[in-house]
Order: C-alpha cells, then structure tokens, then sequence
C-alpha cells in the first residue's frame, strides 16, 4: 500500500521565528473526543472539560513560561482539536534566539502527550499567518463561537 504524500502547509520562504501572531490549530489522534465531558444527548452549551481538557489548559497557560517570547492571546480547547493565537515578539534581551513556531508546538504537544500518559496527537498542525487587525478579529471571533457550534464542527 503506497502512504499518501503529506502537503507542506508551511508558507514557502517565511521565516517562522519573526515577530508575528499565528493562529494554531492542533487535531488529536484520530480524531478523538478527549478533552471534554460530553454527557449522552447533549446537544446544546459547552461540557466541562475532562480531566485530559484540564491538563492542555494549563499547557497552554504555561506556554510564556517555557518560551518568553511567546504570549497566547486567545485559544480553545475543542472535544478533539485546540484553536490558539500566538504572539511572537522580541521584548527583552532573553529571547535572541526565538524558536520557531514549530517548536513551540512542538514542545507544547511533547509535554501534554506526557502529561495525559499517552500520544494523543495527530501529526503535524495547522497554521495560519495573522495577516491584518481584521485577520485577527476574524480568527478571534472564530475561538469565541466555536464552541457554540461544537456540533457542527467538521473535526468532531
């Protein structure tokens, strides 16, 4: 059987450690359902998170932390994917050398897989680059009322 050919989704040429905002979004292994408590015949309102929904919220949370020059303006955590805007910048001297956003994830990925106690990510994520102040509202608004539409969600 011949494995399909993965696409770059990486813009060709652009430099991923600039000072910018990045709109993230990371899907779980096969898409499953583990970080919230989707109680049977729920169809309206968000659940809780689950006990693994608990620990990617304080992973993001945590992410300045591990990395200064990166801040999380805005983020979601869906019943099998997280939405995150995330701002690069160069505010004092300790962040020189800036990681990519690659490594961001990656290294945010690595931590929660270890904390949950199993890998629970699909390979890869998805990026986009925050273009304009109305890129940003839209990506903004799209975190607010996504998990109104949990339902419809194409990843669910």
């Amino acid at each position: 059987m011949e494995l399909p050919i993965r696409k770059n989704t990486r813009l060709k040429d652009y430099d991923y450690t600039q000072d910018g905002i990045y709109f993230i979004t990371i899907c779980t292994k096969n898409k499953e359902p583990l970080f919230w408590e989707i109680p049977v015949g729920t169809t309206i309102g968000r659940p809780p998170l689950s006990g693994n929904g608990q620990i990617i919220d304080y992973a993001i949370t945590n992410i300045h932390n591990f990395y200064p020059s990166a801040e999380v303006d805005k983020y979601v955590i869906m019943p099998n994917h997280v939405h995150m805007l995330i701002r690069l910048s160069a505010n004092d001297e300790r962040t020189l050398n800036k990681p990519r956003i690659g490594r961001i994830i990656q290294h945010f990925k690595g931590y929660a897989s270890k904390r949950v106690g199993f890998p629970i990510w699909q390979t890869g994520f998805y990026d986009h680059v925050i273009r304009d102040e109305k890129d940003y509202l839209s990506r903004w608004k799209y975190i607010d009322e996504n998990p109104l539409k949990w339902q419809e969600d194409e990843l669910f």
